[in-house]
């Protein structure tokens, strides 16, 4: 009979658990993070079967091997078809790269593949198990939080906290948390997204908030990082084997999501992910997928100058940056990343909640998986004006950032230029206008799920970076609900 799978905490001093218990629970009580203990391997075979399907048939046959025993079937399929009603386009560029736009959701961001999932996991869960309301704690830099609020709107037995900082988001961004209201509160922190993720994870760790039922929806939840994963599975199966002349029309709500612009088919092509990273539950993602079979040869880690963890691969020492740097792709704005607890796990090594090393992962094994790379924001403006010049594509300052990574890459493996690659576009334009009209002379067009938000009514509250009032805080806001 198939087992459940279970997830283990990254300091490894608690009892695994389910699915539902990592979700509702978001970081693990000794300040770990979960992991899979196992993970579902797909063959060639069965990943060929997945090409040309609508993106949430891929999503159903990816979750259903976490979700087996925790969500049926049906109520999962029904979730992943009310989740991802909205295109993934694959645009070929080169005639190798391409770039993997994941910014037709709802709030215009990749964290909408997640949060929506993620709210529809726990709204099913709550739903069965009833209990006492759910408080999700959580902190942006910039997408999560808008992400996160649309997502949870309305869930029945949630309430959202929404942590930023107001100097670091961008007046869209900041608009698409302020102006929900109801079930979700945004509270501006005067600090720096490591301060406001600080802390999210001292309440979850504070004895004194015990009887409130607190979960987060940042990446320290697994819920996180599993959706995550898919999109990086039906990138490869919709490019490996069927890029080029007549390569299918893939299908998806709007229309054709792959622009085949040429080239020859690739025949089981081994493939190159590029992940701008801050936080780095994106860059999760795609290890994820490589350890469910799909052949990814190389990660490249693009940041912008917060360069932790291009050091720490280089180098061996992990030193967090405080205060983090300021930089114009605001969302990777992180001088101390969660994710990089799991990365370092899954790799043999030891790293807890305060960024101290107490085990050496393999270096020598993750350098051959990944290639890290800092992007000054000089070249990240200068990448949105010669990709605009060169191809007629708009990126905003995160894709650009990762499309710079790309070519030090290929600059530095030129042997690779004729390697599939794909760039992760991770935000809409339209989110960073006075940036990219300043880099390329042009105004990128709103998209619908952006329109109007100027004449929206804004509403948040605001706190310094100290925990003892945001304790205070909680305790009145949420001292009455109990587990």
């Amino acid at each position: 009979m198939k087992q459940a799978i279970r997830f283990y905490s990254t300091n490894r001093n608690v009892p695994t658990v389910t699915l539902d218990q990592a979700l509702l629970q978001g970081q693990a009580g000794d300040k770990g993070l979960f992991l899979p203990e196992t993970y579902p391997v797909f063959s060639a075979d069965e990943l060929k079967t997945l090409a040309g399907k609508p993106y949430a048939e891929v999503a159903f046959a990816i979750l259903r091997e976490y979700t087996h025993g925790v969500i049926d079937r049906a109520t999962l399929r029904s979730l992943c078809e009310d989740a991802y009603d909205y295109p993934v386009p694959l645009e070929q560029v080169t005639r190798w790269l391409h770039l993997m736009r994941l910014d037709r959701g709802p709030t215009a961001s990749f964290k909408d593949f997640a949060a929506r999932m993620m709210a529809r996991w726990m709204g099913a869960l709550l739903r069965e198990q009833g209990g006492a309301e759910l408080v999700i704690l959580t902190a942006t830099s910039g997408d999560t939080g808008s992400a996160v609020a649309h997502a949870y709107h309305g869930v029945t037995g949630v309430r959202v906290v929404v942590l930023f900082p107001p100097a670091e988001v961008s007046d869209r961004q900041r608009k698409q948390m302020t102006t929900i209201g109801d079930n979700v509160t945004t509270i501006a922190v005067d600090g720096k997204f490591d301060d406001c993720q600080a802390l999210v994870k001292q309440a979850f760790a504070d004895p004194e908030l015990a009887h409130i039922r607190l979960s987060s929806a940042n990446s320290i939840n697994i819920g996180r990082l599993l959706p995550q994963s898919v999109y990086y599975v039906y990138a490869y199966v919709n490019l490996a084997e069927h890029v080029g002349l007549g390569g299918p029309t893939l299908p998806g709500p709007g229309g054709p999501t792959l622009q085949v612009l040429g080239g020859p088919t690739l025949q089981g092509e081994p493939i190159t992910f590029c992940v701008p990273s801050g936080n780095f539950g994106d860059m999760m993602g795609a290890v994820i997928a490589r350890r469910m079979g799909v052949p990814i040869e190389r990660i490249i880690i693009a940041t912008n100058a917060n360069d932790e963890v291009p050091i720490f691969l280089r180098t061996g020492e992990y030193r967090k940056i405080v205060p983090s740097r300021t930089c114009i792709s605001n969302a990777m704005n992180v001088g101390h990343p969660s994710n990089l607890a799991r990365l370092v796990d899954l790799y043999g090594g030891w790293l807890d909640e305060t960024g101290t090393v107490r085990k050496q992962p393999d270096l020598d094994a993750m350098r051959r998986d990944f290639y890290a790379v800092s992007i000054s924001d000089d070249e990240t403006r200068a990448t949105i004006k010669s990709v605009y010049e060169r191809y007629g594509v708009i990126l905003e300052p995160h894709g650009a950032v990762g499309w710079a990574g790309v070519e030090h890459f290929l600059r530095d493996h030129p042997a690779k230029r004729d390697a599939l690659i794909v760039s992760v576009e991770t935000a809409h334009p339209a989110k960073f206008p006075e940036e990219v009209q300043a880099a390329i002379g042009v105004v990128p067009e709103v998209p619908p799920s952006l329109a109007g938000l100027e004449q929206r009514q804004e509403s948040y509250e605001t706190m310094p970076a100290e925990y003892e009032p945001f304790r205070a805080w909680l305790l009145s806001r949420f001292g009455g609900v109990s587990a």
